[in-house]
């Protein structure tokens, strides 16, 4: 597993979310690596798309920054293949995630959704007693939302 969020935000959140995935890895026995988050990169990357809707342009220019680094990790480390967790989301479209991840050589388009896949993941984070994140991560998904930051 990667762990590569440099568009979280507050850094707070980004530990947090760490710390949760460590759980799960912990209790599949997953090894983990995690990135150091690059926020200043990731803000330059997306820079002039700072003021689109969630779910527009702007996420599409994340999930590119983010499937760029694991593309590279997973070349560095010899792995041919490669996805995504995003997709376990029903707040984002899997069609979106998966035309972004067609430009990089070895990504597989899996639509963890599918097959209660989100409700799956509810039932883990109770089990396990994870962190339910009520944005998606960057400062703009935190402004269109209700949650104060941590």
């Amino acid at each position: 597993m990667f762990y590569s969020n440099s568009n979280m935000y507050p850094a707070k959140e980004f530990e947090r979310r760490w710390e949760n995935l460590v759980v799960v890895c912990e209790h599949y026995r997953i090894p983990v690596i995690k990135e150091t988050q690059d926020h200043q990169a990731w803000l330059a990357f997306i820079k002039g798309l700072e003021g689109e809707r969630e779910g527009g342009k702007r996420c599409m220019k994340c999930w590119e920054y983010n499937l760029n680094r694991a593309f590279l990790k997973a070349k560095e480390m010899g792995f041919s293949h490669f996805c995504t967790t995003l997709t376990v989301s029903r707040y984002k479209k899997s069609a979106l995630i998966f035309c972004v991840g067609s430009t990089f050589n070895g990504f597989e388009p899996i639509d963890f959704k599918k097959q209660n896949g989100f409700a799956e993941s509810c039932r883990l984070s109770k089990e396990l007693g994870l962190y339910r994140q009520q944005y998606c991560g960057c400062e703009f998904s935190l402004q269109d939302s209700s949650v104060a930051p941590v």
